[in-house]
């Protein structure tokens, strides 16, 4: 017995088994065999494959019968729903999912193979099929739909760590976050045959209709908690500031959640008409790219579709020398801009120093460019809102809390379409709300 290793040669690669047998996956444009595969399983993913297997675990889950997985490999389908948390695992969870369904419609396709051409510009296996094809067109809508992974539109394999040139295999080398070894150990079953690929897709399907049904049983929690909190407390702009806080620095990902909770404050501040002649972009996604998706920050104000108003939130950064020299470069492409400014979660450091600066770029574009901390920003906005007297300090920080808690309940996709899975994050809430809930109503 011999470890398993991948041999790479100019023209293949050889996959060695550790009994010995060799697999070779020869480079080049998509045989014929793989054409008429690739076809087969496009046909079959456009008639809907997908939506049917998630349609019968949702409305007759009395009749699926897992009884074919073994324990060992639902373990490994549970750890890889577990797996996914505000950060990572959501690609790993999306390409299971289209692995299963390939090897379910094409038994013979190879599942290591995620790249396939008929051009001879980009890489290809000659019994390779394009995955990201696959899962542009059939599988990301679809999982999206059903709302059973937040994914980014472009789909999962657009992540960069997915789309080396080697087979998936164990020694596959990508840094790939969430449950890797989970993911490469089911590739492994699968294409020996010890796992019914068909069943373990219903099956993980379930996990993770499980999930979206306890998400939305917890979502409603959360907002029934939140309207005990405000039956229960007089709030404030200093209350509701103080709990979001909380639920920042208590969760994973708060650089995310400090701009929720930024453009939750706008979301009501624009309810209330506070800026009746702008309208709120929608919340970005996150890793959208600014430069290709024309941001200047993560909350901008619009009036005839031209960005007025830009702030950018900064978690854990206090220094924004490039920042700025950033923000002077997008100016030039975004005429309209009256204000702009960064957030940061830190004191400003050397803030003498870059003032110059910000005093030179204003003087060029004619805007007010400011730099504040998170809690100076929220004061700004209350001061603003309450200038314009549509709105009290009270209506306004419950407003506040409601439009943050709604956000993440995903209760308010149109103006925040989080794609992050927002399940931790509104446990975390639960939390701290009964913790802020006289002992009556805990109960």
């Amino acid at each position: 017995m011999s470890e398993l290793h991948l041999r790479v040669y100019g023209n293949r690669s050889e996959l060695v088994l550790p009994d010995g047998t060799v697999q070779a996956f020869h480079e080049g444009g998509m045989n014929q065999a793989a054409k008429a595969r690739y076809r087969r399983i496009a046909v079959e993913l456009s008639n809907g494959y997908l939506e049917r297997q998630i349609l019968a675990c949702r409305d007759t889950c009395s009749n699926l019968d897992f009884s074919e997985l073994t324990q060992a490999h639902r373990y490994l389908l549970d750890r890889l729903v577990q797996s996914v948390t505000s950060e990572v695992g959501r690609a790993l969870v999306g390409l299971t999912i289209l692995q299963l369904c390939v090897k379910s419609i094409e038994p013979e396709q190879n599942i290591r193979l995620h790249k396939g051409s008929t051009g001879t510009r980009d890489f290809s296996w000659c019994d390779g099929i394009s995955m990201r094809s696959l899962d542009r067109q059939y599988i990301t809508p679809v999982l999206r739909k059903y709302e059973l992974v937040r994914l980014n539109a472009d789909g999962f394999m657009m992540t960069r760590s997915l789309a080396e040139n080697y087979p998936y295999s164990t020694v596959y080398k990508a840094n790939i976050r969430g449950a890797r070894s989970e993911w490469v150990n089911l590739v492994e079953a699968t294409e020996k045959g010890e796992v019914a690929a068909d069943v373990a897709l219903r099956y993980l399907l379930s996990q993770l209709l499980n999930q979206a049904d306890n998400f939305r049983r917890l979502a409603l929690q959360v907002i029934d908690k939140l309207s005990l909190f405000f039956e229960a407390t007089v709030i404030d702009q200093k209350i509701a500031l103080s709990l979001i806080l909380r639920h920042i620095n208590r969760s994973d990902y708060a650089a995310r959640l400090m701009e929720i909770a930024m453009h939750s404050l706008m979301q009501a501040m624009q309810d209330y008409q506070v800026f009746p002649n702008s309208l709120l972009k929608p919340l970005s996604q996150m890793r959208s790219a600014n430069k290709k998706h024309g941001n200047v920050g993560d909350i901008e104000l619009l009036e005839d579709r031209q960005i007025v108003e830009a702030w950018d939130a900064k978690y854990g950064k206090a220094y924004l020398r490039d920042e700025i020299e950033e923000l002077s470069e997008k100016l030039e492409v975004h005429p309209a801009i009256r204000r702009a400014g960064f957030v940061t979660s830190l004191e400003p450091e050397r803030l003498d120093e870059l003032k110059p600066r910000c005093e030179e770029i204003e003087e060029i574009y004619g805007i007010s460019l400011e730099v504040l901390t998170f809690e100076e920003w929220i004061e700004e906005q209350f001061e603003r809102a309450l200038t314009e007297e549509t709105v009290s300090e009270q209506e306004l920080a419950v407003a506040w809390m409601t439009a943050y808690t709604e956000s993440l309940a995903q209760q308010r996709r149109e103006i925040a379409p989080i794609d992050e899975p927002c399940y931790q994050w509104l446990l975390t809430l639960k939390e701290i709300l009964t913790e802020d809930l006289p002992d009556a109503s805990n109960h």
